[in-house]
């Protein structure tokens, strides 16, 4: 893999486009105190729903420099929440912000320029077997700058080198490279547009694992010279580990645990996100740890876990809230001392 020359250092960004002539916008969210640091794009208990059903409950999280892992398994909600992020929900209750501006008071223009500064990488798949990798780059570049056809293919060569590739497969379809290169090339259309944050929505479960290896040493990299903040969207808790400072777990719409990531996961206090780290094949020899209880959907009531969970008790039947465990952790488990970690 060839890396590019370091790139210059973010621009110093303008503010986003106001909502012309916007009246009874929605509530602000909460102030911030003048000395605490404004988050680049929070979440503060954010509600999402397809019709009237409830999927993602009161979900809170920030998004800066660096790296925030959302965990958990299929069906979760993660996935719906980072459409929200994107500016494609809107929250039924709570607030997204951007540097301190609410998605729902931003206009036509606004939402455009969040759009290109908050980008979504999903998997290689993602690309239009249609185009050339190199159309499907310059297709971004045409929607958010006006450039020549000259300095448009300069551009996507650019961005070809800079994730590893060579400029030369810019005239390939999808189906004529590997899939390690294709997911390169998603990176690439993504950066296209010199965004302050990426969405990662599971960006190398469908590859092998020395592939993930490559594609991980890559947004490592791009995380360093470009100054990108990312949301990693994922099941594979070793991806969280190498990416990202801090996580969340989530399980049916709700986080049930979430704090630093080294600390979560050497040290669990919710029953879920331990069953999670066990699950993950040991190839030491260790036995494998007592599984949780798999059988069962959410619970209707109270902890939505419970049913599944192998030290649920009585007081399970009323749900728990997030509450602080030290260390900036927080878990919703009434039981949370029998993990060896909540009661702290």
């Amino acid at each position: 893999m060839t890396d590019s020359p370091a790139s210059p250092a973010p621009r110093a960004q303008e503010p986003l486009a106001a909502s012309p002539g916007t009246t009874g916008a929605p509530e602000s969210p909460p102030a911030r105190t003048a000395a605490e640091p404004l988050p680049r794009l929070s979440a503060e208990r954010v509600t999402l729903a397809y019709g009237g059903t409830a999927v993602v409950h009161e979900v809170s999280l920030a998004i800066d420099e660096g790296g925030v892992g959302l965990i958990g398994e299929s069906g979760s909600g993660k996935t719906t929440l980072a459409r929200a992020l994107l500016g494609l929900l809107r929250p039924r209750s709570g607030h997204i912000s951007y540097e301190g501006r609410d998605l729902a008071t931003l206009g036509r223009d606004g939402l455009r320029e969040y759009r290109r500064r908050v980008q979504p990488v999903f998997q290689g798949e993602a690309l239009d077997p249609r185009m050339s990798v190199g159309a499907s780059i310059e297709e971004a570049l045409t929607t958010h700058h006006r450039m020549g056809r000259a300095e448009r293919a300069d551009r996507v060569a650019e961005l070809l080198t800079d994730v590893g590739l060579d400029p030369a497969l810019a005239s390939r379809r999808p189906h004529q490279i590997s899939g390690g290169q294709r997911q390169r090339a998603v990176i690439a259309r993504a950066l296209a547009v010199r965004p302050r944050l990426l969405i990662l929505d599971e960006p190398t479960s469908a590859l092998d694992v020395t592939v993930q290896a490559r594609i991980l040493e890559l947004l490592e990299r791009l995380g360093r010279e470009h100054g990108l903040g990312h949301l990693l969207i994922t099941h594979n808790l070793a991806v969280v580990e190498r990416l990202c400072r801090s996580a969340h777990v989530m399980f049916a719409g709700r986080v049930v645990e979430s704090g630093p990531t080294a600390e979560l996961l050497s040290a669990p206090a919710h029953p879920y996100t331990l069953a999670l780290r066990d699950a993950v094949p040991r190839l030491n020899g260790e036995p494998p740890a007592p599984k949780a209880r798999t059988e069962g959907l959410p619970a209707a009531t109270g902890c939505p876990f419970r049913t599944r969970c192998p030290i649920a008790a009585e007081v399970c039947r009323e749900a728990p809230t997030l509450r602080e465990i030290g260390g900036g952790r927080r878990v919703a488990c009434h039981r949370s001392e029998l993990t060896g970690r909540g009661g702290r």
